[in-house]
């Protein structure tokens, strides 16, 4: 009898292993298949909710001028927190790894259809200026993760500007950065985001409250994928305008990318990433000791109203698919000296804005609305301080 039970034992353990092992293996078929069915209903439902057509025209929500109004005070409040000594810095976009000389030249054979403001006239070459940037509102290491900037501001730009008490800028600013869609989608939005990080507090600015339906996971991972790795150089980066614009009569969004084929050959030599400006030395290697050009092509991509391209989210990436980019303009950043004191000061005081511009490029969609307002504020604050 004991010898029998010894050996049921081993039986009665392999069974229980095996119902266990039957039990977990179905609550994972169904687990599997519940975040299939999940996986189908959100991408049903996104499809459905991110749809075209959509509207061409601007929608401007209730409560937007109040909520603007905040932003500004906190934007302020962030210039104030980020002070570097005695020197007021930007809200955003703080460090420059430089301001440049560039040139922007319309396309000679332009199509008639794309040439529309300082793209009217083929073969026009526009003298430039341009700030290379990261994206933080606090100079940090150009190796931690980051956005990175570009601002381009053609000179000499005749006609009428924008904003009224600008008129003597003769200028066009076009403002970018290094990912085709923002972490929010309007004012509202923006106004809780900044709001959590200024207080210190950055899960809350995409986890605002404890009801999972408040929660921003997609914007979240929007702003994970802009914070990238630095890149070899800041020449060797694509540049978005995220926010839409007046194109004629059309609504487009633009972007500056690489044209290494327009430039000699170049590969920039391997920088120390441990040091804390290497962005700035790549740029430097380039331009002033090695004395090689930089080219990049300007593109324009026009809303087609009739897919889902919407003018007031940012969030929203415009595929091209539904849009492809059309080229406009070749830019080219000429060999040169810039990395000075005195070009370095006058860097830091000078002043990009999408609003500092023609008509023909006006920018719309409420981002662009609230940024009017926050840049000039921001702006004056620190260029009173900055004296």
């Amino acid at each position: 009898m004991i010898i029998h039970s010894h050996n049921q034992q081993p039986s009665m353990l392999a069974r229980l292993w095996l119902r266990l092992g039957t039990v977990l293996g179905k609550t994972l078929a169904w687990l599997l298949a519940l975040g299939l069915l999940g996986w189908l209903a959100a991408t049903a439902w996104y499809a459905w909710q991110y749809s075209g057509p959509v509207s061409p025209d601007e929608q401007i929500p209730s409560g937007e001028a109040a909520m603007t109004q905040g932003i500004i005070q906190t934007a302020v409040r962030i210039v104030d927190q980020h002070r570097e000594g005695t020197r007021y810095l930007r809200d955003a976009h703080a460090k420059a790894h430089g301001c440049v000389k560039a040139e922007v030249s319309v396309l000679a054979d332009l199509d008639p259809a794309l040439r529309q403001g300082v793209f009217a006239e083929p073969g026009k070459t526009w003298h430039a200026m341009m700030r290379l940037s990261n994206g933080n509102a606090y100079p940090q290491f150009d190796s931690i993760r980051d956005a990175r900037g570009m601002a381009i501001k053609l000179l000499d730009v005749p006609g009428k500007q924008l904003l009224a008490d600008q008129q003597a800028r003769a200028e066009q600013d076009f403002v970018m950065f290094s990912h085709p869609n923002f972490f929010v989608s309007d004012v509202a939005e923006y106004a809780q985001n900044i709001g959590a990080q200024a207080d210190g507090k950055k899960v809350l600015a995409f986890f605002p409250k404890l009801d999972p339906r408040s929660w921003q996971v997609r914007h979240l991972f929007i702003a994970l994928a802009t914070l990238a790795p630095a890149p070899a150089s800041p020449t060797q980066t694509t540049y978005f305008s995220v926010s839409p614009y007046k194109f004629g009569a059309a609504n487009a969004k633009f972007r500056v990318a690489p044209d290494p084929q327009s430039c000699p050959d170049y590969v920039p030599p391997k920088q120390n990433q441990d040091l804390p400006n290497f962005l700035r030395s790549a740029l430097n290697q380039q331009l002033s000791t090695d004395r090689v050009p930089a080219c990049f092509v300007l593109q324009i991509q026009r809303q087609n109203p009739q897919k889902f391209m919407p003018i007031e989210d940012t969030s929203i990436e415009w595929k091209e698919s539904d849009a492809p980019y059309e080229t406009v303009a070749k830019v080219t950043i000429p060999a040169q000296d810039f990395d000075t004191p005195a070009l370095n000061l006058a860097c830091d005081n000078q002043s990009f804005n999408p609003w500092f511009g023609l008509e023909a490029h006006r920018p719309i969609g409420g981002i662009n609305r609230l940024r009017k307002a926050v840049y000039e504020a921001v702006s004056d604050y620190r260029h009173s301080r900055n004296l």
